[in-house]
C-alpha cells in the first residue's frame, strides 16, 4: 500500500484509493473512528486533500459508506435465474456470509442508520429500501397479494433481520445454516401474517 501511495495518481484514482482505504477500515474500526486525521495519517496524505475531495468528515464518512453499501449490495444480489424460494435461502445464505466476512463493515452500516448525519442515514436507508423489495418480490412470486400492509411488514422485517444478524452471526458462533433457516422462516412468518403464501 505504501507504493501505491507515493505513486502519482489521478484525483480520481487518488480519491478511489482514500475512501477504499476508509472502507477498508470499517473491518477494525467504527464508522466514527473513520476521521480526516485518521484517514490522512493511513494513506500518507495531507489532510487539506481529504478536505479537498470530501468536503468534510461527514463528505468522507458519506462516500465511505456508500461504497461499503454497494459493496454488500452487489455481493447479496438475488440470483435471478433461480425460483422465489430457492432465490431467498440464496440471498439469505450471502448476506450472512457477507456479514461474517465483513463484520466491521456491515456493523457500521447497520449502526450507520443512528449517525448524526441525515446524509448517512440516508446511503443506509436506501439499502434497506432495495433490500426490502428484493424480499417483496420473493412473496409476490408466491403468491402473497401485494398489499400496502406486506410491504410495512417485511419492511420491518428488514429492521429485525439486521438485528438479528448482529446478535447471532457476529455474536455468536451459531452455525450459518443455521441462521439463515431462522431468517428464512421469520420472513415467511411475517408474510403468512398478511397472506398466504404457497
Amino acid at each position: 500500500m505504501q507504493e501505491d501511495r507515493r505513486t502519482r495518481l489521478t484525483p480520481e484514482e487518488r480519491r478511489a484509493q482514500l475512501v477504499a482505504i476508509g472502507v477498508e477500515s470499517l473491518a477494525e474500526n467504527p464508522l466514527e473512528s473513520v476521521t480526516i486525521e485518521y484517514l490522512s495519517t493511513q494513506a500518507g496524505v495531507s489532510r487539506g486533500l481529504l478536505f479537498h475531495y470530501f468536503g468534510s468528515k461527514n463528505g468522507l464518512r458519506r462516500e465511505v459508506v456508500r461504497t461499503a453499501r454497494d459493496s454488500m449490495l452487489r455481493a447479496t444480489e438475488p440470483s435471478p435465474d433461480l425460483p422465489p424460494s430457492e432465490r431467498l435461502r440464496d440471498t439469505l445464505t450471502r448476506i450472512v456470509q457477507f456479514v461474517r466476512d465483513h463484520r466491521g463493515t456491515f456493523y457500521s452500516l447497520v449502526r450507520g442508520v443512528a449517525s448524526g448525519d441525515t446524509e448517512v442515514r440516508a446511503v443506509v436507508e436506501e439499502a434497506r429500501t432495495l433490500q426490502a423489495e428484493r424480499v417483496i418480490a420473493v412473496f409476490l412470486e408466491l403468491g402473497v397479494p401485494d398489499t400496502e400492509l406486506l410491504r410495512i411488514a417485511l419492511r420491518s422485517w428488514v429492521a429485525f433481520a439486521e438485528e438479528a444478524l448482529v446478535e447471532s452471526a457476529l455474536g455468536t458462533e451459531l452455525p450459518s445454516e443455521e441462521i439463515v433457516s431462522f431468517l428464512e422462516r421469520s420472513a415467511r412468518a411475517v408474510a403468512e401474517s398478511v397472506g398466504e403464501t404457497r
